[in-house]
């Protein structure tokens, strides 16, 4: 089993010290950076205790090396969406239903209506069954592990037209991508 304290506690944006801090009863920053580590047992009281501080279910702190989990796939900059250096796990908040993979797109510059911190859920579709995108936000792949990410606003045999999310930016048109994954959830912290 791999322990995901830490992966879900810098997702959070808490230290060490701030996690140890917000467990009931509090323990110290040590404790949890032993758990975080595996030098100490995480038992189940621990995954209770440190799953209440963290706001999520005991069992999101574990997970089997062969289970999928929707993976954070690339991040939008200022010069547009860039792809991860590795991809990793990304946090659900409820499960989607639904066919077809799920990637996530974690926004750090605001571009239009997208926020820094904002996570877009995107459900990967297969080219030929695109028509449903028409006109929703979607992040496409390119060439050399690069994305574009934006309006689908045409689509016409191999050719899709994204018309990205800043003002003023230019029409993009990929030919071919692999797949189409379109928006269904923004995950935005209040």
């Amino acid at each position: 089993m791999i322990n995901r304290i830490r992966t879900i506690r810098k997702d959070k944006g808490m230290t060490l010290a701030e996690l140890a801090e917000a467990c009931v009863p509090p323990t110290t920053a040590q404790t949890v950076g032993r758990l975080e580590t595996g030098m100490r047992n995480l038992s189940l009281k621990w995954m209770e205790r440190i799953g209440a501080a963290l706001g999520v279910d005991p069992e999101m702190l574990v997970r089997g090396e062969d289970r999928e989990h929707p993976q954070i796939v690339a991040a939008l900059q200022a010069t547009g969406p860039e792809a991860l250096a590795s991809p990793r796990d990304a946090l659900p908040p409820t499960a989607l239903g639904g066919e077809g993979a799920l990637v996530v797109l974690q926004v750090d510059y605001p571009h239009g209506e997208y926020r820094p911190g904002d996570q877009l859920w995107l459900r990967q579709l297969p080219p030929e069954d695109t028509a449903r995108a028409i006109n929703r936000d979607v992040l496409v792949p390119r060439k050399a592990g690069r994305f574009a990410f934006g309006r689908l606003i045409d689509r016409r045999e191999n050719l899709v037209g994204i018309l990205p999310p800043g003002h003023g930016e230019k029409q993009q048109v990929i030919d071919n991508p692999p797949w189409i994954a379109v928006a269904e959830m923004l995950v935005r912290r209040l």
